[in-house]
């Protein structure tokens, strides 16, 4: 079993930034896209930004040149740093992660728990 926990959400005043991580662990053959979500009150889930195993990036436009997604692939690992937040970016922030317990076996997806992002105005 995969598990993914993130961390680094808090209390932020518009303009400021937080850096949220997530890490994976248990047993598993391989992962490949690894990706951050966003759920407001009242809203659906998001995709914010994903990054592919071999580095290729993709982020929503609501959060193109102020956010950054990166991995550590030798750690399991997926950042994303977010820069000139804006209250607006008020969300759970969600980790995904595509995975599969062995060469033969189909991808499965596994989420975080979430981690809560405050903007103040």
């Amino acid at each position: 079993q995969v598990q993914l926990v993130e961390s680094g959400g808090g209390l932020v005043q518009a303009g400021g930034s937080l850096r949220l991580s997530c890490a994976a662990s248990g047993s598993f053959f391989r992962i490949n896209a690894m990706a951050w979500y966003r759920q407001a009150p009242g809203k659906l889930r998001e995709l914010v930004a994903d990054i592919t195993s071999g580095g290729i990036t993709n982020y929503a436009d609501s959060v193109k040149g102020r956010f950054t997604i990166s991995r550590d692939n030798a750690k399991n690992t997926v950042t994303l740093q977010t820069n000139s937040l804006k209250p607006e970016d008020t969300a759970v922030y969600y980790c995904k992660a595509d995975y599969k317990r062995t060469f033969y076996a189909p991808y499965l997806e596994v989420w975080g728990q979430g981690t809560l992002v405050t903007v103040s105005s």
